[in-house]
C-alpha cells in the first residue's frame, strides 16, 4: 500500500526509490542495522537503562510494520537489551477499526516470551494515533503533549494494569475508535507507571514514516524546546528508526540511512527558470513542498519560487468540517494563475483523503463536492490564462469506503452492518490532462505497460517544453503527427 509521502517523492522525482518500509526491511534482512552508528549509540544504555520504543502498532505498512518491531524487539533483547519498554499507538486509520485488540495480544505475547528468557519486557503506555503522538506539521502540539505525558512522565488520565484491559476497556466507551483512544500508562500493583523514560535511558521511535514523527522528534532531541512544558527533560540516546528531515537533520541519529533522493523535477525546471507557485492546506503542505522536492525542506531558488500554507482546522476530526480549505486553497491558486507571475501553479486538495481516513461516508461526499468545486475553479483559471493543466491522486481513498472479500462483496460486521474502509485502497489514481495551452496532437501514449506516478514528472517536464533526464521513468505523453 503506498502513501502520501512516497507518493510525492514519485511525483517530484520522476523515479522510484527505495522507501521507509522497504529500507528497514533490507537493514534488518541483512542484519546491518545493528552494526550502524545508531544502534552502537542506544547500545550504551542496554547495561544500565531501558530501552524504549515509541511508534505505532500495526501492520497497515503505511507509517510502520508490527512484523519490523517484532524483529526489532528479537535483535535488540539478543544484544544485551535487558529491560525494554514498549509505547504503543493504536492504528484503526491504515487498518481495520478494533484491530488494535489482536495488535496488541501479538506483542504481549513476544514480551511473554522474551521474559521468560530473562528480559523485563512490558508495554508502558499507549494511545490513539490522531490523540495521541502522531500531530504533523506542528498542527496541533497538545497531541505530542499527551504522549509526551504517559511516554516520558508516566502520566495520563485513565491507569491500567495491562495494555490489553486498555484497550478493551477504552474501546467500550460510547463513540471510541482506535484512532482517538486517550492516553493511558501501565502501572504496578503499587499504582506506579511501569515505564517512564529516566536518565540513561535509550528511545527508538519505530515509525519509518516521517511526517507524524518530526514533532515528537524534536520534542525529544531539541533542548531549547518551547511548544510545551516537557516538566522534565530526561538525558537520553535517542535514534529515529530513520532520519525524519534531512535539512533539519532531524532525528541527528537514526538506525537506518535514508534514500537519497537528488536530481528533482522541481530542481530542474528552477534552474531552467520556471517560475513555481506551491500551495496546501497544512495537512498537505509538505507534501507538494518538501516530499515533491526529495525530502528537502525549504526553496530551491526562492526567486522563482512561492510557498503557501493555509493553516488547517486544528482540535476536530476532519469529519466535522469536511469541507477543509479546499476553497482557500482554489482562490490560491487561481490568483497564482491569473498573476501571471507563475509558469507551474502546484496544489494537493486533501478533503478526499483526510475525511475519507474518518469513515464518515456522508461527510466524505460533501469533501468530494468541495474539492471538485475547488478544482473548476483552478480549471476556470486554466482557461482564461490559456493554460495547460494536469489532475491526478497520490492514491486512492475516498472512491471506495467499503471493506470487500476477495470476491468484492461488502464485508459485514457482527451486528450485520457493513465494515468501514478507513485506509488507502489500492485502485490505480485516474490521471486527467488538458487545456487550451496543449498542443492540438499531444496525446497519451500506449506502449506503457503500468503507468504511475512516477511518471507524471517527465509528463509535467515535457508540457513545459523540456525533456526530462533519461534516467527518470518514462512521459505519459506522446504528439502524434500526421
Amino acid at each position: 500500500m503506498g502513501n502520501s509521502e512516497v507518493g510525492h517523492n514519485a511525483l517530484g522525482a520522476g523515479r522510484i526509490f527505495a522507501q521507509g518500509a522497504k529500507l528497514v526491511d533490507r537493514a534488518l534482512a541483512s542484519g546491518k542495522i545493528y552494526e550502524g552508528d545508531g544502534f552502537n549509540y542506544i547500545k550504551e544504555s542496554f547495561e544500565n537503562g531501558t530501552l524504549h520504543l515509541i511508534g505505532l502498532l500495526s501492520d497497515g505498512g503505511v507509517h510502520s510494520r508490527l512484523d519490523q518491531l517484532q524483529l526489532l524487539l528479537k535483535g535488540a533483547s539478543e544484544r544485551g537489551a535487558k529491560r525494554i519498554r514498549v509505547h504503543i499507538l493504536t492504528d484503526g486509520r491504515d487498518v481495520l477499526d478494533g484491530s488494535s485488540v489482536g495488535f496488541v495480544e501479538t506483542l504481549e505475547s513476544d514480551l511473554s516470551q522474551l521474559r521468560e528468557k530473562g528480559i523485563d519486557a512490558q508495554i508502558a503506555s499507549g494511545g490513539g494515533r490522531m490523540y495521541v503522538t502522531m500531530d504533523r506539521y506542528e498542527n496541533d502540539w497538545d497531541v505530542v503533549k499527551r504522549g509526551w505525558d504517559a511516554q516520558v512522565l508516566g502520566e495520563a488520565p485513565h491507569k491500567f494494569k495491562s495494555a490489553l484491559e486498555a484497550v478493551k476497556t477504552l474501546r467500550a466507551e460510547p463513540n471510541a475508535n482506535d484512532q482517538y483512544l486517550p492516553p493511558f500508562v501501565i502501572v504496578d500493583d503499587s499504582g506506579k507507571a511501569v515505564g517512564p523514560v529516566l536518565d540513561g535511558d535509550a528511545v527508538v521511535t519505530i515509525n519509518f514514516r516521517a511526517d507524524r514523527m518530526v514533532m515528537l522528534a524534536k520534542a525529544l532531541e531539541y533542548a531549547d524546546f518551547d511548544k510545551f512544558d516537557r516538566v522534565r527533560v530526561p538525558k537520553i540516546r535517542y535514534v529515529g528508526m530513520l532520519q525524519y528531515d534531512g535539512e533539519l537533520k532531524l532525528p541527528s541519529r537514526y538506525l537506518v540511512s535514508p534514500p537519497e533522493i537528488e536530481r528533482t523535477s522541481g530542481e530542474y525546471l528552477v534552474k531552467n527558470g520556471i517560475r513555481t507557485f506551491a500551495c496546501s492546506e497544512t495537512v498537505k503542505f509538505g507534501h507538494v513542498t518538501f516530499f515533491w522536492n526529495g525530502n528537502r525542506s525549504g526553496y530551491l531558488d526562492e526567486t522563482k519560487e512561492e510557498y503557501v500554507e493555509i493553516p488547517s482546522d486544528s482540535g476536530i476530526t476532519f469529519n466535522v468540517a469536511p469541507k477543509m480549505k479546499a476553497l482557500e486553497i482554489a482562490e490560491k491558486a487561481r490568483d497564482a494563475l491569473l498573476s501571471g507571475k507563475f509558469d507551474q501553479v502546484r496544489v494537493n486538495l486533501p478533503n478526499g483523503d483526510m475525511v475519507g481516513h474518518t469513515g464518515d461516508i456522508e461527510a466524505t461526499v460533501v469533501a468530494c463536492k468541495a474539492a471538485d468545486e475547488a478544482v473548476k475553479i483552478i480549471l476556470d483559471a486554466v482557461e482564461q490564462v490559456g493554460g495547460i493543466y494536469l489532475v491526478t491522486a497520490d492514491h486512492g481513498n475516498a472512491e471506495d469506503m467499503v471493506k470487500r472479500n476477495k470476491a468484492g462483496k461488502p464485508l459485514l460486521d457482527k451486528s450485520g452492518g457493513i465494515q468501514i474502509l478507513t485506509s488507502h485502497t489500492l485502485l490505480p489514481v485516474p490521471v486527467a490532462i488538458g487545456g487550451p495551452g496543449l498542443h492540438p496532437g499531444v496525446k497519451f501514449r500506449n506502449d506503457i505497460q503500468t503507468p504511475g506516478l512516477a511518471n507524471v514528472a517527465a509528463t509535467v517536464m515535457n508540457l513545459h517544453g523540456f525533456e526530462a533526464p533519461a534516467d527518470y521513468e518514462p512521459t505519459l505523453i506522446e504528439v502524434a503527427h500526421n
